[in-house]
């Protein structure tokens, strides 16, 4: 079908992020299940994402790679969904999905990596600190049921994944803020169903 919409994934990775947002897109979707040894490496697959990583979609001939694009690309092609607000009222929305995939993203990865930024190339990072990443994310987040206005968003997909996977991995302090917010999203039917849906791949076989 021409416009048929594919996602590649892996139970065990970010994949999870796009499983959600297409689950509160609500479009029928087809799921190709990768390997991280073989298939994800193998020809066919490289031909999509040539970073060899997943998440990955294709939606009538195109691909988008990168977790936060897929979220603001899905809430555009699928606008009947109303996953993003209006284009005069999308500055936070913006600026927080990306927050989340740069300095948020980056400071984790270091972070969970052992890797301390020296306290005089601070300038050179551009999250500067995960104190000061994290600090700034609270604040956001603070006194808010949604990250971008009084209703849900493609940013509260990323922003609230984000926030849950450091919340459960340690990485993010539990600050009554972050467990909040991520706690009232990851309640949604549609991350429910995403969880159980990619839960249920993970469970070895019976």
């Amino acid at each position: 079908m021409a416009d048929e919409l594919v996602f590649y994934t892996n139970p065990m990775s970010r994949g999870r992020i796009a499983r959600w947002m297409l689950e509160e897109v609500g479009q029928p979707y087809r799921t190709e299940i990768l390997d991280y040894a073989t298939s994800m490496k193998a020809p066919a697959y490289l031909a999509v994402n040539p970073m060899g990583k997943v998440p990955a979609i294709q939606h009538g001939g195109r691909v988008v790679t990168e977790c936060a694009a897929i979220c603001a690309y899905l809430a555009d092609a699928f606008p009947e969904a109303n996953l993003a607000p209006a284009a005069k009222d999308r500055a936070d929305y913006y600026r927080w999905m990306f927050f989340a995939a740069g300095p948020l993203e980056a400071a984790s990865t270091n972070t969970a990596m052992g890797f301390v930024v020296p306290e005089e190339r601070k300038a050179m990072a551009g999250y500067g600190s995960l104190q000061q990443t994290v600090d700034a994310l609270e604040r956001a987040v603070t006194g808010k049921t949604y990250i971008a206005g009084d209703r849900f968003s493609a940013a509260d997909v990323y922003v609230g994944s984000q926030i849950g996977w450091g919340l459960q991995f340690g990485w993010l302090e539990k600050r009554p803020a972050f467990e909040a917010y991520a706690g009232g999203l990851m309640s949604r039917p549609a991350a429910v169903r995403a969880r159980e849906i990619d839960d249920a791949l993970m469970a070895p076989p019976s």
